[in-house]
């Protein structure tokens, strides 16, 4: 049975329940003595009779507009969350209808709505995974082509100049010294190689860093310093303690300690290097200090000390990052990070 069929079916029950109970009301309050007082007897010069059943029909007709209205609405709710779905936005959210037919309707396109959010999600989960992969796979050939060029560079570069510097050491210890013009220009050469030696350590430490491996954020800053110690002519000194952090802040910690030395290795053409790293006041504190040749910060040329980097890697884990340069006067920099022992923390 169609929504107007049903529609009309009640209305004219109701006509019929109104119309006996009203005659019956009147017929127990005001019983006639025949039948033609009915007709006989006046409201508003209508028949008793006729005004009962015009009032019935009345009433059965005002409670059909009514209904009539909530089916109007109801219909306008359905078809409002086919249109959303037709439009791809999402559905409506209200009093379901009563009617079973549109009840129906309502509850298909609330579970088609469901699906599209699922397949909406997983597509998007997919597009998120899709971009993550490619990002790890850029990283992935990304560190492996420095690690080639680090290697060619170790193999062929880095060999070639320490033989240079070799030779050029004998030749000026075997150089008769009369010709201070001659001898003097050789020297010069012999700085340069080893500038040139000092700045090919650091960007091979730049190009291929040296990971934690699982030793802590102590043994590794000791480990690297000490081999820097070795290699390069530069007067190295560190105040480490062994602190238990998390995985991610030692990596970082260690990953700007090494991008700083580079730089102090590349640009700042420093005697003395200085490193600290300690625990105070809740705060993890790495601060690295050359004498080097430093530069002026608020002309901005930083750049090639690879600052942006540091300081990304700062703020990724909760820290600040603090930079103090002057021409000629060297560089400090300080990483603090918010840190919690493992026993306060249990105790909380």
């Amino acid at each position: 049975m169609s929504i107007l069929t049903r529609m009309m079916a009640q209305t004219a029950g109701l006509t019929i329940v109104i119309l006996v109970f009203s005659f019956g009301l009147y017929l127990f309050f005001f019983p006639p003595r025949t039948w033609g007082t009915l007709w006989a007897t006046e409201i508003i010069d209508i028949p008793i009779g006729l005004f009962i059943v015009f009032g019935s029909v009345t009433l059965a007709g005002a409670w059909s507009i009514i209904q009539g209205v909530s089916i109007r609405n109801q219909i306008h709710y359905v078809n409002q969350q086919l249109t959303d779905l037709e439009l791809g936005r999402s559905t409506v959210q209200g009093n379901p209808p009563s009617i079973p037919e549109l009840q129906q309707l309502s509850e298909r396109a609330n579970h088609i709505q469901s699906i599209i959010n699922e397949q909406a999600k997983t597509a998007q989960k997919l597009a998120s995974e899709k971009v993550e992969n490619q990002e790890k796979l850029i990283q992935e050939m990304v560190s492996q082509e420095r690690n080639r060029l680090a290697r060619e560079l170790h193999d062929s570069v880095s060999q070639q100049l320490f033989a240079a510097s070799m030779m050029m050491s004998a030749v000026n210890e075997s150089k008769d010294s009369t010709n201070v013009r001659e001898a003097k220009q050789l020297q010069m050469v012999e700085e340069m190689i080893h500038q040139s030696q000092l700045e090919m350590r650091a960007l091979l430490l730049h190009l291929r860093p040296v990971a934690l491996k699982g030793k802590t954020l102590k043994e590794g800053i000791e480990e690297l310093l000490l081999e820097l110690q070795h290699k390069v002519p530069l007067a190295i000194a560190w105040k480490t303690e062994d602190m238990k952090l998390a995985k991610g802040i030692e990596d970082h910690l260690f990953r700007i300690l090494q991008e700083s030395v580079s730089n102090t290795l590349r640009h700042a053409k420093a005697t003395m290097l200085d490193v600290l790293c300690i625990q105070r006041d809740g705060y993890v504190i790495l601060r690295v200090q050359d004498d080097g040749s430093g530069f002026n910060v608020s002309e901005g040329k930083t750049g090639s000390y690879g600052l942006q980097n540091m300081r990304e890697r700062a703020i990724e884990i909760g820290g600040t990052f603090k930079l103090i340069s002057l021409p000629n006067k060297g560089t400090k920099l300080e990483v603090k990070v918010p840190f919690e022992s493992r026993k306060e923390a249990k105790h909380d």
